[in-house]
């Protein structure tokens, strides 16, 4: 057995379920500002909350939906030193491989509290690797509707 085929082995059992949720992450002006900076989208409901409070339908300024999305990897804690080898073990690289489908449902307004749950949606082998699909759910505190729902596929190298 390979261990890929370990891999997908130790998975399967997981296979809808959730297996992961991080912890809560406030988002404040600085970095939605320092976000605006980095992608040049500084559009006044993201960066002028005097304006935002005036003129916005939120009273607030509110972060980018590429912003809660490029905090994926901080709020599923996949870069933790210990995620890897509980998560894929036997294996030795993990590529993030893409999305397939995201969705921004509830703005995220400055101060917002953020966290991820993650849910195992698909395992499958491939050629010298195994490819994970992952539904990750961004919830914001205190709201029914989620900040972000993506589909992230990530591949797993021996």
């Amino acid at each position: 057995m390979s261990a890929a085929d370990d891999l997908i082995a130790f998975l399967a059992p997981k296979l809808g379920t959730e297996t992961h949720v991080g912890p809560w992450l406030t988002v404040d002006q600085e970095r939605i500002d320092r976000f605006a900076h980095v992608t040049g989208d500084i559009q006044w409901i993201h960066t002028d909350p005097e304006r935002a409070r005036r003129e916005s339908p939120y009273g607030a300024t509110v972060a980018h939906g590429f912003l809660t999305l490029s905090l994926l990897p901080c709020l599923t804690e996949a870069n933790h030193p210990d995620f890897f080898q509980r998560n894929y073990p036997g294996m030795r690289l993990r590529v993030n491989y893409g999305l397939n489908r995201v969705r921004f449902p509830q703005p995220v307004i400055v101060g917002s509290r953020l966290r991820a749950r993650t849910l195992l949606k698909a395992v499958e082998p491939l050629a010298g690797a195994v490819q994970i699909t992952y539904e990750i759910t961004v919830e914001i505190e205190g709201k029914d509707k989620p900040a972000c729902v993506a589909e992230q596929v990530v591949r797993v190298y021996p």
